[in-house]
């Protein structure tokens, strides 16, 4: 147990001080696992996780067809002109796209589609671009907390306990409209100064063509067609008795098909380091649950919680937001994760515990709100600002950033507590 807790600490310290690539130390990590004899091979492959593994590459294989026809920068410029090039409304717009896309495809993927022309649209009415990320790096992670396919830590959720697309509908996402309000809301007090431009520049981007933005119009119908089937078959999932892996593999190898897409070449647009990464993630979160360290913390919560589910709850809320804060979330729920499940075994009842799921992925997946570093689409955002001659301060960011993002799980814990706990 000593070994394989030290192992993972210091795999930990290593991919939270960002001076190595996180996907390579995870499998050294997990590796070490293997080597020290904590795990056989045999167990580490049983605990991959090829549910989670195959959503991941099935959506970005089909978000990477998708995004070749240009759908998603004609939505952009058609919001931007909606409102008539008004500094403010077209931060609100761009949010609103940020969040919804993040929901139904992923966050990552949303922000590496929408900061580009958040770019060019700031740079051509000359103000300030960081309102503007800022306030997408909340609307991604927010909006991602919704589904079961916005944030990676749902899709871990997920399908550690079972719970389908529906589940996250019903039970995460109508607190979501109401976090993302109280976030924006403020935002306009403290960046409206800035939101204030010249007419002309305003007619510049009203200039845009958004029907110059679609490249193909016979792949944007297929693809159309494909995720609105995908998604679908994720609302249906329990009547169709399919995992989501099976869903989203299977559009994404019809969309390849109908589409003529070259394989060698769409692999390339696969984030093969953030599956390698769930990998070795998934390898040294089974090392500590085979010496039972991780069944001895589910103990140690119930015994200071004294098994009352509402103290759990609120204890999973707010450790998951602050910890979700100062380090990438996904390694986290990693490890909370089979916690949870080992609360479950010891109340001899794993639907006594689904409120346990819902405050993790609210707490992780909002917290890492918290700072810069906090998930991935924060740091995906601002190696953009940096590329683009606007750094990001962790300070400065952190200074805003923590009020909010703590607005946010307050607001969450008092969902929770109405919806689950209350009656």
């Amino acid at each position: 147990m000593l070994l394989a807790a030290i192992i993972f600490i210091i795999t930990y310290a290593i991919i939270i001080s960002e001076r190595f690539n996180k996907a390579a130390i995870a499998l050294l990590g997990a590796a070490m696992m293997i080597f020290t004899g904590i795990l056989s091979q045999e167990k580490a492959v049983e605990n991959i996780d090829f549910n989670t593994i195959g959503l991941l590459i099935g959506m970005m294989i089909i978000v990477a067809i998708t995004q070749k026809t240009g759908v998603f920068q004609f939505l952009a410029i058609k919001s931007v002109k909606l409102v008539k090039g008004d500094p403010w409304w077209i931060l609100v717009m761009l949010a609103i796209i940020t969040a919804l896309f993040s929901a139904m495809l992923d966050n990552v993927t949303t922000v590496i589609l929408i900061v580009p022309i958040t770019l060019l649209i700031t740079d051509e009415l000359k103000i300030p671009p960081y309102p503007f990320l800022f306030m997408q790096i909340f609307a991604a992670n927010i909006g991602g907390s919704a589904t079961l396919i916005g944030d990676p830590p749902n899709i871990m959720i997920g399908s550690a306990a079972g719970l389908t697309f529906m589940d996250f509908i019903i039970n995460v996402a109508p607190v979501i409209p109401i976090v993302f309000l109280a976030t924006i809301i403020p935002i306009k007090f403290i960046f409206g100064k800035q939101m204030i431009v010249e007419e002309r520049l305003k007619q510049g981007l009203m200039r845009f063509d958004e029907n110059e933005a679609i490249r193909d119009v016979s792949l944007l119908k297929k693809s159309m067609l494909i995720m609105g089937l995908v998604i679908l078959g994720f609302i249906f999932q329990q009547q169709i008795h399919l995992e989501p892996a099976t869903i989203a593999m299977s559009g994404a190898v019809v969309l390849l098909l109908l589409s003529g897409e070259s394989l060698p070449e769409l692999f390339k647009e696969v984030e093969w380091s953030s599956i390698f990464f769930f990998v070795g993630l998934f390898i040294m979160v089974a090392g500590i649950k085979e010496t039972g360290l991780i069944t001895l913390m589910a103990e140690r919560v119930m015994s200071i919680t004294g098994g009352d589910m509402i103290k759990t709850a609120f204890a999973i809320t707010w450790m998951s937001a602050i910890a979700s804060s100062f380090m990438d979330n996904i390694p986290f729920v990693a490890t909370m994760i089979p916690m949870i499940q080992d609360i479950g075994s010891i109340t001899g009842s794993h639907e006594l515990i689904k409120p346990l799921w819902w405050a993790l992925s609210l707490g992780a997946c909002l917290g890492g709100n918290g700072t810069i570093i906090g998930a991935s689409a924060n740091v995906i955002v601002a190696g953009f600002m940096e590329r683009s001659g606007n750094k990001i301060s962790f300070l400065e960011y952190m200074k805003l950033a923590i009020p909010l993002m703590l607005l946010s799980i307050v607001i969450s814990w008092i969902y929770l507590y109405l919806r689950y706990f209350v009656g």
